[in-house]
């Protein structure tokens, strides 16, 4: 699916639509040095930091945790949460949730933790 063109809308159903595995943020639209990202989120990911940069994760469907190690957070529909440059968390969904991420271009999705959940950068829906 090509990128939609700046000045145009998108639909998150249609990109979600696009996107059949769990735990691979795609690239839907870029602001300057920015990407938004959806994701399909599905059991546990992996603990890790993004040392230099904030992440920010707003729920579209579903319900999604974002565990640090002193406490849990809850994510509904509609609900945000913006997780500080250097703090160890992991995310995590009962059932399949949505999401889109806020985060500048060529933020690793594992931070410093490589997985087999270590996703591939730059891969627009």
């Amino acid at each position: 699916m090509p990128p939609t063109p700046k000045g145009e809308k998108l639909s998150l159903a249609v990109k979600l639509a696009g996107i059949d595995e769990h735990w691979s943020p795609r690239v839907i639209a870029e602001m300057n040095d920015v990407q938004f990202k959806l994701v399909k989120l599905h059991g546990e990911f992996v603990w890790h930091t993004h040392d230099t940069t904030d992440e920010t994760f707003l729920v579209v469907r579903g319900e999604m945790q974002v565990a640090y190690r002193d406490h849990e957070v809850t994510l509904r529909e509609g609900e945000m949460v913006v997780i500080p440059r250097g703090v160890e968390h992991i995310t995590r969904a009962a059932d399949e949730c949505h999401a889109l991420i806020i985060e500048p271009r060529g933020v690793v999705n594992t931070g410093n933790a490589r997985s087999d959940l270590t996703a591939s950068n730059d891969v627009w829906v």
